[in-house]
């Protein structure tokens, strides 16, 4: 059997200047990065203003397990088979990290013969976006650093510096350090630490800018460090959101690639879902929404916390009005969920998969909650069976939709033409009556235990007196509008990610708050999750290698 790498490597790729003909981008709108990659530039996506919008939906999925979902490879397969059937479709997909690219996914651009091309180009450096974060990011640390280092004008307490510095890689070491070690000549020691870079507030803040105007606005007030007085010292304070603007100015122009199937493709951004708001960028799908009747985007493992951040930061700040919703779901997963061990998930095990879609029904619950109607395309296995997958069929029938199974990952498009139709009909019914949560007045705590109650089915929230008191300070400074971000382990609905399945009557404790004034909300760091990953105990970096002819291998 061939694998992903195998499949992207034998595609029949078109010239970039073809896909984009066929959404009416004139060559002269297109930056080439060689000859299967391009950029749109901003101007002509201005141009597009007066446009009328096409439908938009968002694909989610149930909690990740070991056992996989397949949410990248469902929304191409989504986007292959409404093309199939007649349809202008294009699909919105994040950029991968390096950080799992070689710890623990070893690629992000779907599998099979559904996937985006070029595969090692868009796993890799792809057209240089992150580096050019990872830059601007960096610069501002850099910057800040040395202002106190030159007479501190604006009399930055050195303990109250908040902006860490950030790498596209998951390397534990650097989650804490202590940084101008070495005499005075080095600046003044202090201690600081690592993120990753999709965790950036810069990734955040190009994700959601409508404009390189927008953006370097946001980068400007983004709150750097505060005083012995607590008021904050912003980066147009340090007089460095300008330069940082000028490092961004390309990143900020949407990538167009394709699909195996030589249908466009939008990669752009790339923000976590478990620590930052996991959705590709504003600008983006917005743009697709002018050159399409139907864009298919995704948001970061299960709704709990990608599609709940979709619907509440992206869709709010940018105005999106999501028709439908596809949660994808797998066999193996639901039996993961159902407590089978994942050596033993070629087993028939009908029981286990009832017990375990459970997982999967809660996810239908949450997204109707935003008034999206939700339908299931079930990523077929060639272990599953007809006994399994009528256990989802029919649990799903019971809350009043329809599990769709597909078999992209074989087939391409051809597998999900029944899920496209039943999408289009979704989406023509006009069923969709999408609101946020919870209104934007809401002080800040309240939203937190909100998607503590509703999403996750805790019974509070809950957090020491420094954190509300935090909280209570933003909003005394007029930060109390803003959405929150919750920072939670991804694989479970409570922040312990042993519990898997719907478990209800659990608290979160929220043990850090952070504000990203810039991007526009507030983090809400739960339980142990970590804003820099580590690698597993046998990264995928081990297995990813040149062959004799100079190709990659391992990269899946």
């Amino acid at each position: 059997m061939a694998t992903d790498i195998e499949i992207a490597r034998a595609a029949t790729m078109k010239p970039i200047g073809e896909i984009a003909a066929r959404l009416g981008i004139p060559d002269d709108a297109l930056e080439p990065y060689g000859r299967t990659k391009a950029k749109i530039a901003m101007d002509w996506i201005k141009q597009q203003a007066g446009r009328e919008d096409g439908k938009l939906i968002l694909v989610t999925a149930i909690n990740p397990t070991p056992a996989g979902e397949g949410k990248t490879t469902t929304s191409v397969g989504l986007t292959d088979g409404l093309n199939r059937i007649g349809k202008n479709a294009v699909v919105c997909l994040r950029e991968p990290s390096l950080g799992p690219s070689f710890g623990m996914k070893g690629g992000a651009a779907g599998g099979g013969y559904a996937q985006v091309v070029p595969m090692e180009d868009i796993n890799l450096h792809f057209t240089g976006d992150f580096h050019a974060i990872t830059s601007a990011h960096n610069l501002l640390s850099a910057m800040i650093d040395n202002h106190i280092y030159w007479g501190n004008a604006l009399d930055i307490d050195t303990r109250r510096v908040t902006w860490r510095r950030v790498l596209d890689m998951n390397d534990r070491a650097l989650r804490q350090v202590v940084v101008s070690l070495g005499g005075v000549s080095n600046g003044y020691p202090r201690e600081a630490g690592f993120d990753i870079t999709v965790a950036s507030e810069i990734m955040a803040i190009l994700c959601l800018a409508t404009s390189i105007e927008d953006l370097e606005e946001s980068i400007g007030n983004i709150i750097v460090a505060y005083r012995r007085d607590k008021s904050a010292v912003t980066a147009r304070d340090i007089k460095a959101h300008g330069a940082m603007t000028v490092l961004l100015k390309s990143a900020i122009q949407p990538n167009l690639v394709q699909t195996l199937e030589n249908n466009p493709a939008f990669i752009h951004g790339g923000p976590f879902a478990n620590i930052a708001h996991g959705c590709n960028s504003v600008t983006a799908t917005k743009t697709a929404l002018k050159l399409a009747d139907y864009v298919v985007t995704e948001a970061g493992f299960g709704a709990d916390l990608g599609a709940e951040k979709f619907f509440d930061i992206k869709c709010r700040k940018a105005g999106l009005k999501p028709s439908a919703c596809v949660i994808v779901a797998t066999v193996r997963a639901l039996k993961m969920n159902g407590g089978v061990a994942k050596a033993d998930l070629g087993k028939e095990d009908a029981g286990a998969v009832k017990k375990g879609v459970v997982n999967l029904l809660r996810h239908i619950e949450n997204v109707r909650q935003f008034g999206v109607p939700a339908v299931v395309a079930i990523n077929h296995f060639v272990t599953d069976t007809e006994a399994e997958l009528k256990v989802i069929q029919e649990a799903v029938a019971e809350v009043g939709t329809e599990a769709i199974v597909c078999t992209h990952w074989a087939n391409g498009g051809a597998g999900t033409e029944a899920l496209a139709n039943k999408v289009v009909e979704v989406v023509q019914s006009g069923a969709a009556q999408f609101a946020p949560l919870y209104p934007a007045e809401m002080p800040l705590f309240e939203k937190i235990n909100t998607i503590a109650t509703r999403i996750y089915r805790a019974d509070e929230a809950i957090a020491n007196k420094s954190v509300r008191d935090q909280l209570k300070a933003w909003e005394d400074a007029g930060f109390g509008h803003l959405p929150v971000c919750m920072a939670k382990t991804q694989y479970s609905f409570t922040t312990d990610p042993t519990q898997l399945g719907a478990p209800v009557h659990h608290t979160v404790p929220v043990r850090e708050v952070r504000l990203s004034a810039g991007a526009g909300f507030v983090v809400a760091i739960c339980g142990d999750i970590m804003t820099m990953p580590g690698l597993p105990k046998v990264p995928s970096a081990e297995a990813i290698h040149l062959d004799e002819n100079g190709q990659i291998e391992g990269l899946f």
